[in-house]
């Protein structure tokens, strides 16, 4: 099967669905102009993924924005450095259950099922490439290169977007729902610890996950704090660039070796993590972080090939200062000097975090307002994580903060703790995007409802036409 004949059997399964129906939602006035159904923050995996479901459900008065430049959405092209996925190749996630959009159907119109059958994992780059096909042939509304700046709730019950495009001056767009489809720093920011921040200028150093020149440490020592999977992408990217050296420290005696992902891919855990109770969700998530996710097998081996790959366990930072020749990086084990240093400490979710949320970020909910986890358990981390509805809704701590709040949703990292491994995971994306896509579906039509209620009983469009009785049953009984 060629491309071109993939994209005809897409179009073919979609119109069995009749796909593009006529919508239901009810037209919204604003005197200032058009206003959305729902708008979608993150042109990546996540938001293509939410804007497919909701044009299932005849919803399509969307858009989605984001702040990248057309095919550079999400972080495959970006600040991604691995070399394939992590995830196993046969899980699916965005196709919604339509097998034509698989990323499999994609690889195979093109390179045939002896290609896939020989895939260890999905190389990064081609899930990059099937992400930009998905978006063409459904035809989503997409807006590139427009970034959101301030979410203000209005009275009326929409929600004023201020945004920046590229070249134009500052605008707005409204929506009735806003979900935020930011990916893993969405819901927070990328963490680099007080000590790195406050001892060593900018120059010196970058978070794992931001853009940094890999081609300038060519020849040049950097050392990489932290023993998660993207601490070891980063020595691979690095070495592969030309660095002369790349040490990763650890804080443990040893590295990882259990990935809790694996064993809620086939558990049920990922699907059911909803119906579990908030104690149950606290100590599930407080164990997954104890284990995290270790580097793959392949990445590890990858990154120790390197001549120049050095590993340092039970080597926690002690203490980092700036040198007239670098970084000087100070462990149990003794000081280090680096021309470069790489952090790969994770991140930090937290509505307050995030400048587009500031007006309602004071009334928004988070998990130390629900539930306060036992002594030995409890972690400020997960405390200030938003206590979302199991649709990704966000709640509020009062009625004011439910009114103010009232149509958005959080879809990205920082709803691991109420609606576990999801919107962010590929892993949990064919069970967490129809929920959400139903969330947003249910309030347009709760919210609604009264003129949808009297339409129904106002309803009296005739339908059948036949006559009883017929008229040749009105004839006179033939005579015995």
């Amino acid at each position: 099967m060629s491309l071109e004949a993939l994209n005809q059997r897409v179009e073919r399964d979609l119109s069995y669905l009749n796909f593009g129906g006529p919508d239901w939602v009810r037209p919204f006035r604003h005197p200032e102009g058009h206003v959305y159904d729902a708008v979608i923050v993150g042109g990546g995996q996540s938001g293509l993924g939410i804007a497919f479901g909701l044009l299932k459900e005849r919803i399509s008065n969307i858009l989605v924005i984001d702040e990248n430049p057309e095919g550079s959405e999400g972080p495959w092209d970006t600040y991604a450095r691995m070399y394939t996925l992590r995830t196993p190749k046969q899980l699916t996630s965005i196709d919604l259950g339509i097998p034509s959009l698989t990323f499999r159907s994609w690889w195979t119109a093109q390179y045939g099922e002896k290609a896939w059958d020989e895939m260890d994992k999905i190389p990064r780059k081609e899930w990059m490439n099937y992400l930009r096909w998905y978006r063409k042939v459904l035809q989503l509304p997409v807006r590139n290169e427009v970034t959101l700046k301030l979410i203000e709730p209005e009275e009326s019950g929409i929600h004023r977007l201020q945004i920046e495009g590229k070249g134009a001056p500052a605008s707005f767009l409204l929506a009735r729902k806003v979900i935020l489809a930011t990916g893993i720093q969405g819901g927070g920011e990328w963490h680099v610890p007080n000590m790195i921040t406050e001892k060593l200028p900018s120059s010196l150093y970058a978070h794992a996950s931001s853009l940094y020149d890999a081609a300038a440490l060519k020849g040049k020592k950097v050392g990489i704090l932290g023993g998660g999977a993207s601490a070891f992408d980063n020595a691979n990217h690095i070495l592969a660039n030309g660095a002369a050296e790349a040490h990763v420290f650890v804080r443990s005696e040893g590295l990882k070796r259990i990935n809790p992902i694996r064993q809620m891919e086939v558990s049920g855990m990922i699907e059911r993590y909803h119906a579990l109770a908030d104690p149950d969700k606290y100590a599930v998530m407080s164990h997954f972080f104890k284990y995290n996710q270790p580097p793959t097998n392949d990445v590890f081996n990858r990154a120790s090939s390197w001549s120049g790959f050095r590993l340092h366990t039970g080597s926690p930072w002690l203490d980092v200062e700036a040198a007239a020749d670098g970084a000087v990086v100070t462990t149990p084990h003794g000081k280090f000097v680096f021309d470069f240093l790489i952090i790969s400490t994770g991140l930090i979710s937290d509505p307050a975090l995030r400048p587009e949320l500031r007006l309602v970020e004071p009334y928004i909910a988070r998990w130390r307002d629900y539930y306060k986890a036992p002594e030995k358990m409890a972690n400020p981390f997960i405390d200030a994580h938003p206590y979302l509805s199991p649709e990704f809704a966000f709640l509020g701590r009062d009625e004011k903060g439910e009114q103010l709040l009232h149509g958005l949703f959080s879809f990205n990292y920082a709803a691991l703790i109420s609606c576990g491994l999801s919107a962010s995971a590929l892993s949990g994306m064919r069970f967490a995007i129809p929920k959400i896509v139903k969330g947003i579906a249910d309030q347009l039509f709760l919210d609604d409802r009264s003129e949808i209620l009297q339409d129904f009983y106002d309803y009296h469009e005739v339908e059948f036409t036949g006559q009883w009785p017929r008229k040749e049953s009105l004839l006179p009984a033939a005579q015995n």
